[in-house]
């Protein structure tokens, strides 16, 4: 999935009224759940049980909805200290706030936070990875009870995409062996996000 990563951080010069720039970003979202729909499909990589795999014929995605995807403005926190992160066990990895997204969705001003795994930073392919988790109204109805991720590359300006049609499920909404990070209250967003990844119902 790394190398969809960079559609979250270029700088496209999106705006809403430009069609040929919707279409581009609404299909590299097309692209992207098609690959985790692949990843999801492959025993190797996938995060369902045996008996989901089974009959695994894809995740269920709302549809894919232009109005998910704004731009966002980037502002870096650099004197953040880093935190033990919760998560669904007593796992407690260390994370860093990297920085803030603000950003406008259905006439509401809206902030999320980005994190850094310190033990990416370490890894020479994530080292400039950023995790965004969240929490929506949507949450325990029609998406994950515990909330979505979205994942990012350090980005090189000020002006980034945001796109919810990438969000997906943790691990865990898959398979209790998981250990997944719990998203901080400081990224609940007070909107039903009606875009990405859609709850799942084990069997």
């Amino acid at each position: 999935m790394l190398k969809y990563l960079i559609w979250l951080s270029i700088i496209l010069g999106f705006n809403g009224s430009s069609l040929a720039q919707e279409s581009k970003l609404v299909e590299a979202a097309r692209e992207y759940q098609n690959e985790l729909n692949a990843e999801y499909a492959n025993p190797k990589e996938s995060p369902l049980e045996k008996r989901d795999l089974k009959t695994f014929e894809g995740l269920d995605f709302f549809e894919i909805d232009p109005e998910y995807i704004v731009e966002a403005e980037f502002v870096r926190t650099p004197a953040e200290s880093p935190f033990a992160m919760k998560t669904s066990t007593d796992r407690m990895p260390i994370y860093v706030k990297y920085g803030e997204l603000y950003f406008e969705l259905k006439g509401k001003k809206l902030k999320l936070n980005l994190y850094q795994n310190q033990e990416l930073v370490k890894d020479p392919e994530y080292f400039d990875y950023l995790f965004l988790p969240f929490t929506d109204l949507s949450n325990g109805n029609q998406t994950y009870a515990g909330g979505r991720y979205i994942d990012f590359r350090i980005p090189e300006s000020k002006k980034v995409i945001l796109d919810f049609n990438r969000a997906y499920n943790p691990y865990c909404a898959y398979n209790g062996k998981y250990s997944c990070p719990v998203p901080p209250e400081e990224n609940d967003l007070d909107i039903e996000i009606f875009a990405g990844v859609k709850s799942f119902d084990k069997h």
